[in-house]
């Protein structure tokens, strides 16, 4: 006898639609998986075989065929246990098949007959939904994630045996707890580190406020101890709440990267600090089969590579077109695959290995040494980063004084800029984001402002994108200030930010 089931095979953070062929038929006993599986899909016919007979099921003494379809896919991972056990347990008469159609299965499979969670169910349900099928069977695990998706039932099934009563359409579809996509990431014990811990340095709190307000990226260069690396951490907590389509992209990666379980907390938006010995394909992503990188996982949120200076120079490179494109498109023999990586990337870096600056009269840096520490970070990444600040550490007074603005506050200037950034440029879109023709339209300057640009231009050798990125962190400024014109006081401090330290 055959049986049809259907599930899904993750690729990248994509969930592709794969049939679930199982042929009992004559012949000795064998048990066969075909359709390019990888070792996790092949054991399946253990936990298969050892999950059914603890589970009060037959296990059928036949011929099994069982073919994973479309065969030119590769199938990774343990997560099509339960669509194989639900096919099995149908072509050989002991469950009826009719909900075979109706409904997707994702899961994979303990000896016990227990269902385990497995990464990428909120993109399998998305995917229910496209292909217009009633439902999809998850782990327990799972379904508050996958039930996130409208217009398609989700079913928790905890045990193999609850087979039964999918078949028979007496387990209730999970309600989705939809109030965790409100919950402010703010708010709470688990509260994210509060701006006011940075004493002093106003330039720099100045800076993260402009970056946070427009999306824009930022380099920050200076000794140990200027707080280059307390500022970057606290800027998560400058920034506005996810929206609730955000936040669902955010945790369809985060579910893709097997984090199955993102109700510990409030959606925020990501935060990722690479240690400065990952490579180029952690940082953008990669392998076979490619899985997202580290920048595709801050989507939405904060990239921060801290002691910019230590990391190799081919992964620093490697974020040129992300930073450009908001996308990271992999080209495998297999086919292409593009992951989003609409990110804010924040750097720190000392000004040379030692941390000193050969300024400071202190520095133990030999000049080959320090030339190479700066090479790190070549003009055309330079070119591509928006504001340039170089702090020094803050005297006794300021260490000792009282605390500065907090985060709240400066969290509301900061949310009152986007939303003027949204009504001008639509729903969840930032200044940092805007294309040269809504530069044109919406960055107009003054005579005077156009020459103060072009002496930047001559004096900085700004390119065409510093330009462009002039404008953007401008348009960021007046949108701060709450004013519809892109005045020249604006135009002269973006200059003012666009100036690259000559040791970063």
């Amino acid at each position: 006898m055959h049986a049809v089931a259907r599930t899904f095979a993750l690729t990248g953070i994509d969930a592709e639609p794969v049939h679930v062929e199982v042929d009992v038929g004559r012949g000795l006993p064998s048990f066969t998986i075909v359709g390019l599986p990888d070792t996790a899909v092949r054991e399946s016919r253990e936990r298969v075989r050892a999950a059914l007979a603890n589970a009060g099921f037959q296990f059928p003494l036949h011929r099994i065929t069982t073919n994973l379809a479309p065969a030119v896919l590769p199938k990774a991972g343990p997560g099509f246990d339960l669509a194989i056990a639900a096919a099995l347990l149908s072509a050989s008469g002991q469950l009826e098949r009719g909900y075979l159609d109706r409904f997707a299965l994702v899961g994979e499979l303990a000896l016990d007959g227990l269902i385990r969670p497995v990464p990428g169910a909120l993109a399998m349900a998305e995917r229910s939904r496209a292909l217009g099928m009633r439902g999809i069977a998850v782990a327990a695990a799972d379904a508050q994630l996958a039930a996130l998706v409208d217009g398609v039932e989700v079913v928790a099934v905890e045990h193999v045996r609850q087979l039964r009563e999918l078949a028979t359409g007496e387990l209730a579809p999970v309600d989705p707890d939809r109030q965790r996509l409100c919950e402010h990431p703010h708010d709470g014990a688990r509260a994210l580190p509060d701006l006011a811990d940075l004493r002093g340095q106003p330039a720099l709190r100045r800076s993260i406020e402009v970056a946070a307000a427009g999306g824009h990226s930022l380099l920050i260069t200076g000794p140990p101890g200027a707080g280059k690396t307390l500022a970057a951490r606290r800027l998560p907590s400058l920034l506005p709440q996810l929206a609730p389509e955000e936040t669902l992209e955010v945790m369809r990666i985060a579910g893709a990267c097997g984090e199955t379980d993102p109700f510990g907390r409030p959606a925020r938006r990501p935060f990722r600090s690479p240690h400065h010995t990952v490579s180029a394909r952690a940082l953008i992503g990669g392998g076979s089969p490619p899985r997202p990188g580290e920048v595709t996982r801050a989507h939405r949120g904060v990239l921060f590579l801290d002691e910019l200076g230590e990391f190799r120079r081919d992964a620093l490179e490697a974020l040129r077109e992300p930073l450009e494109t908001g996308q990271v498109a992999l080209s495998r023999v297999q086919g292409a695959i593009a992951f989003p990586c609409r990110f804010m990337l924040v750097a720190a870096s000392n000004p040379c290995p030692c941390g000193l600056g050969t300024d400071s009269g202190e520095c133990e840096c030999s000049p080959a040494a320090a030339a190479r520490y700066r090479a790190k970070l070549s003009g055309a990444l330079a070119d591509r980063i928006d504001l340039f600040l170089a702090v020094e550490r803050p005297p006794a007074s300021e260490l000792g004084g009282e605390p500065g603005e907090g985060s709240a506050e400066v969290r509301g200037r900061v949310e009152a800029a986007r939303a003027i950034q949204a009504e001008r440029l639509g729903p969840g879109r930032v200044n940092g984001e805007m294309t040269p023709p809504e530069l044109r339209r919406h960055c107009s300057v003054s005579a005077t402002s156009t020459a103060m640009l072009a002496e930047a231009q001559r004096k900085l050798m700004l390119s065409g994108r510093g330009w462009d990125s002039a404008l953007r962190v401008a348009r960021t400024l007046a949108d701060l200030a709450g004013s519809e014109r892109l005045g020249e006081t604006h135009v002269a401090e973006a200059v003012g930010m666009r100036r690259r330290p000559e040791r970063p």
